[in-house]
């Protein structure tokens, strides 16, 4: 048996008045998404479950079987895995995002999505004014993608001075919103803000945001702090539920979360976890990973950045290009395996009305040998919200979606 999945990540959203009252899903033209819901079921599965944040790293791991309120640390040290840096028992990571915060504001969580270059010189500053050595232990910081970057807590002679009872926000779920409003509390939160608050120098009148105001671009005007965690332990995919997984992605959470339970890493060329990512090639890697593995997972980030950027045209345009180049082309090629399935679902809910994720279940669709047609015409909120099949817990939907039960 051969499996797909694929992640329109925050696809799921309400009905707009722009939209004639449709929500993006139904308002965007998906033939082929709408095939899979002809040919097989929708439903739907709620991947958040309270009191964890509504988030890609909670509902990620959810969408691929496991669940959170058992193996949830959280979401930086997903990140760790993919970018390969190895966390020791007491150390902890942390994400750290280059931001624009205007007039006090949370203007741009992404820094108007800096390019990896950029913010690799931002944090290589950052790393040599604000890293070494702290009471107890040693800070690290490391460049990611784009705006993506990680804080490490080397626990030397102490445990690191975080706990479940810290507490960081999301800068993408406060848009525009008094950034003092949301900053790190709990124990090791004092330090967290020290850090952001010395960031701000530093920035200043750094070379890299001298060069992007003179382009036109957002200067990044400081570090900031969130999604805290120490390192993961996990069964592997293959232990848990038996096909030999590859998961194709932009965005180091959800590769990280992939190899975390034994996924293969597979990069496909032009991703870029924004807008302008290469749909096609993501889909012609997705095929090419069939040959070599039972189950391919291609993640497409694009739907969720529009989502935050407040943009319902660009949504539909990123789930239309899923559809045509993803989509589409696999529901053509698993039939040439033998037995198959496919699943499309976003791992969470990120509504244009809130540019922020949200809780609630989410649509899914499931086609595929031994799955049976329910008459159902499309795959959208609505459908899914009138289905029988719904999945609460949703790490439930995996083992279902698997056959095994």
């Amino acid at each position: 048996m051969k499996y797909a999945i694929i992640i329109p990540d925050g696809c799921a959203d309400e009905p707009q008045d722009s939209l004639n009252s449709l929500t993006p899903l139904q308002a965007a033209r998906l033939p082929n998404m709408d095939r899979a819901a002809k040919m097989g079921v929708v439903g739907r599965s709620n991947n958040v479950p309270k009191p964890l944040t509504p988030a890609s790293d909670v509902a990620t791991l959810s969408l691929f079987g496991y669940d959170p309120l058992v193996v949830y640390t959280g979401r930086a040290p997903l990140e760790t895995v993919a970018m390969g840096i190895k966390l020791g028992p007491k150390d902890w990571a942390v994400r750290c995002n280059l931001v624009t915060v205007k007039d006090g504001l949370m203007h741009d969580f992404t820094a108007g999505h800096i390019n990896n270059s950029d913010g690799a010189r931002l944090m290589a500053t950052i790393h040599e004014k604000l890293g070494g050595p702290v009471p107890d232990g040693r800070l690290e910081f490391f460049p990611g993608v784009q705006y993506r970057n990680i804080l490490v807590f080397r626990s030397e002679t102490a445990p690191a001075p975080f706990s479940k009872e810290t507490k960081t926000q999301p800068p993408h779920d406060i848009p525009d919103k008094p950034a003092a409003d949301f900053l790190p509390k709990g124990p090791g939160g004092d330090l967290l803000v020290q850090l952001m608050e010395r960031s701000k120098p530093l920035f200043a009148d750094h070379p890299v945001n001298q060069e992007r105001i003179a382009r036109g671009e957002k200067p990044a005007t400081q570090i900031w702090l969130w999604g805290q965690g120490s390192a993961p332990s996990v069964t592997s995919f293959a232990e848990t539920y038996g096909p030999k997984g590859a998961i194709i992605s932009a965005v180091d959470l959800v590769r990280g979360t992939g190899v975390l339970i034994g996924w293969d890493r597979i990069d496909s060329p032009g991703a870029t976890g924004y807008l302008d990512t290469d749909y096609a090639a993501k889909g012609r890697t997705g095929i090419a990973a069939l040959a070599t593995h039972d189950l391919v997972c291609v993640h497409v980030e694009a739907p969720d950045e529009a989502s935050h950027e407040g943009r319902v045209d660009e949504k539909i345009k990123a789930l239309e290009r899923i559809d045509e180049h993803i989509v589409g082309p696999l529901l053509d090629e698993l039939p040439k395996h033998g037995d198959w399935r496919i699943l499309v679902s976003p791992d969470h809910r990120t509504t244009i009305k809130t540019r922020a994720h949200a809780y609630g279940a989410v649509p899914f669709v499931v086609a595929g040998t031994g799955v049976s047609s329910r008459g159902q015409a499309s795959y959208d909120e609505i459908v899914a919200a009138a289905s029988d099949l719904e999945f609460e817990p949703g790490w439930k939907l995996m083992n279902w979606f698997l056959g095994r039960e």
